[in-house]
């Protein structure tokens, strides 16, 4: 949702060119799809079946609810012909969206389930019996078990987590309904105390994952990671790890990715034939052995074998099936669910910044105090329990302003921190990494927080230290934060993708003036 439900966007061909080629089986067409960030891997038999239909395909990578919201509000119409997301449910739920899908039809699917380091596996005695969500939960409200799962808003493996776990809670075999939500609340609450590690990204989650498994980044390894079981498959295939996981199968089910190619109701007949001699060239028993073998997911059509060893008969469990429902179990799963994060916003306010640069900084960030409705904008915004910590810099570090949004009123703390950014204002030089040594100092006391630093910068460092000398102080820091750079005007790239890089952070690009993007995105890191 926002990248499920907010991933990286970036537009490419997949066929790796510019016009679709002629085939015997129809006119070219190119199709111009929204897509899940996960789908990248399909780029080489989707090269094959341009070359067999010509039929091309030009991917644009969106996080689901930022899709759902691009279809709802009437901004895909004309500009895409169909959209290929993990899941439709979510979009079938919105009356505005439902209306623009057309024609859908399953390609491959993949359930989400737990990959277990097998020293973990081995001792909670899950390698020889696959336990419960109840049990995993148990597990991990008495400290026995850690892991990683994606942002429920923005990516569909850690909502269809946050899902699979309620309604096995609930134990009613009925979709969740918003009374359910709170009365499985505290168990749900158990559930999430195991989780450290959180993104926005199945992927980049998956790829944290194994370099905290390999040391490459700080923090230490965790016992488990939820995602797809094809991206768990891939991960023992390709040996990534320094030993495989464990797939655990919760014994009380599971909610799977069917992966629905839908044609938005707006495309021409030129576009609808051309989606039909794909889904038909997708669903060939050639193409979907190919799916298997190549991507680890399972096929949708008769006569097509599971993954190798992957178990069948998987029990699915019941999806909700109204937005109110989903809307309840997000809202509670930030507001009341999840560990509370503490975040450091780093925010360049030095002479460069004046006039309109200050302007849109001050507009992003506001933005996360409840001011926008948007579909994804709710969820952006800042959390009951969460500490949002705004440290401005120019000449040298200012001092901090530490909020902590109000379970009880959390609005009216969202309004002190849309105050405290109105009186931001720009003057100096810029102190960078003096900047960043005193943001860390903030975290000494954060406990079981979700600890992360937001860097906002328009220009090269030019004042105190020096990058070299951070990353001299992080080899002796106390505590381990990620950074995420957003570079914006002339902000040294090289620079903040090393400080990203050196921290287990992320590099985000706002040169093109999109701040309130980049910093709603990030959320689905913190």
């Amino acid at each position: 949702m926002r990248k499920f439900l907010v991933a990286v966007l970036a537009a490419v061909s997949l066929a790796g060119c510019t016009s679709a080629p002629e085939s015997s089986s129809g006119p070219a067409v190119t199709l111009r799809v929204l897509a899940g960030s996960e789908l990248r891997d399909m780029a080489p038999l989707l090269a094959e079946a341009a070359e067999e239909t010509g039929v091309t395909v030009e991917m644009t990578y969106l996080g689901t609810l930022e899709g759902a919201e691009t279809v709802a509000s009437g901004a895909a119409d004309g500009r895409y012909d169909a959209v290929w997301f993990s899941s439709t449910r979510y979009l079938q739920t919105i009356p505005e969206a439902k209306k623009r899908l057309a024609n859908t039809t399953r390609i491959m699917g993949s359930p989400v389930v737990l990959g277990v380091r097998e020293p973990a596996a081995r001792r909670l005695g899950w390698d020889a019996k696959a336990p419960t969500w109840s049990e995993i939960a148990a597990a991990a409200e008495r400290g026995e078990f850690t892991y990683g799962m994606t942002d429920p808003a923005a990516s569909n493996t850690g909502f269809s987590a946050l899902v699979a776990v309620a309604a096995a809670l609930d134990g009613s075999g009925r979709a969740l309904d918003a009374a359910a939500v709170d009365r499985i609340a505290p168990r749900l609450a158990g559930f999430f105390s195991g989780q450290r590690l959180t993104a926005g990204s199945s992927d980049w989650l998956s790829g944290s994952f194994v370099r905290r498994a390999t040391g490459e980044d700080p923090g230490g390894p965790l016992d488990g990671l939820v995602n797809y079981e094809s991206t768990l498959r891939s991960l023992n295939r390709d040996r990534q790890l320094p030993e495989p996981l464990t797939i655990v199968y919760p014994a009380d089910g599971v909610i799977s990715a069917d992966y629905p190619f839908t044609l938005l109701a707006g495309a021409s007949d030129e576009v609808r034939d051309g989606y039909g001699r794909l889904v038909d060239h997708l669903r060939a028993e050639s193409t979907q052995n190919a799916i298997v073998a190549e991507t680890e997911r399972r096929a949708v059509v008769p006569n097509v074998g599971l993954p190798d060893g992957a178990p069948s008969g998987l029990v699915e469990l019941p999806f909700p099936d109204t937005r109110t429902a989903i809307d309840a179990l997000l809202v509670a799963y930030f507001d009341r669910l999840r560990t509370p994060a503490r975040t450091v916003y780093v925010l360049d306010v030095s002479g460069s910044m004046a006039g309109e640069r200050l302007a849109a900084l001050k507009t992003a960030l506001t933005g996360l105090t409840g001011v926008d409705t948007t579909l994804s904008g709710r969820y952006c915004r800042f959390r009951s329990r969460e500490e949002v910590i705004l440290l401005p810099f120019a000449s040298v570090a200012g001092e901090p302003t530490t909020f902590t949004v109000s379970a009880e009123s959390p609005q009216s703390s969202r309004d002190a921190i849309r105050t405290a950014i109105d009186g931001l204002r720009a003057e100096g030089e810029t102190a960078v990494y003096d900047s960043l040594v005193k943001a860390y100092g903030l975290f000494a006391d954060a406990g079981e927080r979700f600890p992360s630093i937001v860097l906002m910068t328009d220009g090269e460092s030019n004042a105190g230290r020096a990058l070299g000398d951070f990353t001299s102080f992080l080899a002796t820091a106390p505590h381990p934060v990620r950074v995420f750079p957003i570079l914006f005007g002339e902000a040294a790239e090289q620079e903040m993708r090393q400080v990203a890089s050196s921290t287990g952070g992320e590099l985000w690009d706002a040169r093109d003036g999109d701040l309130g993007r980049a910093f709603c995105q990030i959320r689905g890191y913190q």
